[in-house]
C-alpha cells in the first residue's frame, strides 16, 4: 500500500488521473480537452463512494473532479490523494471487490472523503505478473457537505499517523479475507526489520532467521518502459557554481555517477534478489551440517538404550534398565525436538531460496539481463540449470 499527493505542480489534471484509472472518457473543463480512456484493458470495476448526506452530484466522477479543479486556484495545489493497495490473488474477483469496498468506507468515508475506486486486473498481452490484481483509490482533500466540498481542506489526512493507521487496517481487512476463505497466507503491513523482532519477543527463531532477507524496491510502469527501451547509464555530471583558484583557473564540481551508482531499479532488485537466494542458501546448508551431527548423535544414545535394555532383559530387570538408560532417553527425546524443529527451518528456508530463485529468473527475463552465475547453485547434491 502507497499513498502519493496528485499535484498541478508536476503538470497532472486529476481529470485525467481518474479517468485513466476508470478507463473512461472524462471532459477536462480546465484544460478545454477530453481525457479519453475507454479502450483501457484491465480495468475490472469502478466506482465513486460518497458518505451520507452529502451533495448527490459528487457521486459523478466528470462533475466531481471538474468541481475539484475549479476550487484549487494554486498553481502547486494539491488536488486530491491517490492510493494504491494491492490485492490477494487468492480471492475471487467478487471477494476482492467486496474487500475494497469494506475498506474504503471504515477508513476513508466514515471520515468524510469522497473516495472514487477503479480495481486492475493483469493483462497477460501486456506481460503483467498473473497475480498483480491492485486498486487504485482516489481521494478528495476536503470533506463532503450537503453543498459539496468544503473550502478547507482537513491537514488531519496528510499525518504519518494516519497513514501508518490504513496500511495496519488494509493488513487487517486482508488477514480477515484470507482467514474466511480457510486460507494459510498472511499479510503484514511491517517492516521485516520490525517483524523478525516481534518473532523473537515470542520465541519463534525459526520464523524470525526466515525474515533475514533484503527488501526489494517498486519498480513502476515508467522505469520498466524506460528499461524497455534504452538501458540507462551513468554519466559524470558538472554542478555547482564555478570556483577561481588561486592559480587563476576556473572550475566547478564534478559528480561521480559512474562511482557509486548501483544502477537502475530493475538491476537494484536483481543484485538484492542474487544476496537474499545466496544467504539463505548458506543457512540452508549450515542448518543441513547440524541435522547430520544431530542425527548422528541420536543414533548414539538411541544404540545404548538398547544395549542396556538387551543386558537387562538377560538379567530380567527391565526396572533397571530404565533407570540406567534414563539419561540417554532424555536426551535422544530433546534431539528428536531438535531435528524437528531443524527440519522445519530447513525446508522454510529451501522454499525461501527457490521464491527468490524464481523471482530472479522472471526479473532478468523481463528486462533482458543476462543471468549472471548464482553462488551456491549445488547445494544438497542436485544442480539447479542456468
Amino acid at each position: 500500500m502507497s499513498a502519493q499527493p496528485v499535484k498541478r505542480s508536476e503538470g497532472r489534471s486529476v481529470v485525467a488521473v481518474a479517468a485513466y484509472r476508470a478507463g473512461e472518457a472524462l471532459k477536462d473543463d480546465r484544460r478545454g480537452t477530453v481525457a479519453d480512456y475507454s479502450r483501457r484493458r484491465g480495468v475490472v470495476h469502478a466506482e465513486i463512494v460518497v458518505p451520507e448526506g452529502c451533495a448527490e452530484w459528487l457521486g459523478d466522477r466528470e462533475t466531481l473532479w471538474n468541481h475539484v479543479e475549479a476550487i484549487e486556484q494554486r498553481r502547486d495545489a494539491q488536488l486530491a490523494r491517490e492510493i494504491n493497495i494491492a490485492l490477494p490473488h487468492e480471492l475471487t474477483k467478487e471477494e476482492r471487490l467486496d474487500l475494497v469496498r469494506a475498506f474504503v468506507r471504515e477508513q476513508f468515508v466514515a471520515e468524510g472523503m469522497v473516495v472514487d475506486f477503479a480495481i486492475h486486473a493483469p493483462v497477460p498481452e501486456k506481460g503483467d505478473d498473473p497475480r498483480n490484481f491492485h486498486a487504485h483509490v482516489l481521494l478528495s482533500m476536503r470533506q463532503a457537505t450537503p453543498l459539496g466540498l468544503r473550502r478547507v481542506k482537513t491537514r488531519e489526512w496528510n499525518s504519518d499517523s494516519m497513514l501508518i493507521k490504513w496500511r495496519e487496517a488494509w493488513a487487517s481487512h486482508q488477514n480477515k479475507a484470507l482467514r474466511e476463505r480457510g486460507l494459510i497466507a498472511r499479510v503484514d503491513h511491517r517492516t521485516l526489520a520490525v517483524q523478525k523482532a516481534s518473532a523473537l519477543s515470542h520465541g519463534d527463531r525459526v520464523h524470525a532467521l526466515t525474515l533475514e532477507r533484503v527488501p526489494e524496491v517498486h519498480v513502476g510502469p515508467k522505469v520498466r518502459k524506460a528499461v524497455r527501451q534504452r538501458p540507462p547509464a551513468s554519466k559524470d555530471k558538472v554542478k555547482g557554481p564555478v570556483r577561481r583558484r588561486p592559480t587563476g583557473r576556473k572550475t566547478r564540481r564534478v559528480v561521480r555517477y559512474t562511482e557509486f551508482d548501483e544502477g537502475s531499479r530493475s538491476e537494484f532488485n536483481t543484485a538484492r534478489l542474487r544476496a537474499n537466494a545466496g544467504r539463505f542458501a548458506m543457512k540452508a546448508a549450515k542448518i543441513q551440517a547440524h541435522l547430520a551431527k544431530f542425527k548422528t548423535r541420536q543414533a548414539h544414545y538411541v544404540a545404548r538404550i538398547r544395549e542396556s535394555e538387551l543386558v537387562e532383559q538377560a538379567r530380567e530387570d527391565r526396572a533397571t534398565a530404565w533407570e540406567r538408560t534414563l539419561h540417554a532417553r532424555k536426551r535422544a527425546a530433546q534431539i528428536q525436538w531438535l531435528i524437528s524443529e531443524l527440519d522445519r527451518l530447513f525446508f522454510e528456508l529451501l522454499h525461501l531460496r527457490e521464491n527468490q530463485l524464481v523471482r530472479l529468473t522472471v526479473w532478468s527475463n523481463r528486462f533482458g539481463y543476462w543471468r549472471q552465475d548464482l553462488p551456491y547453485l549445488h547445494v544438497w547434491g542436485r544442480a539447479r540449470p542456468r
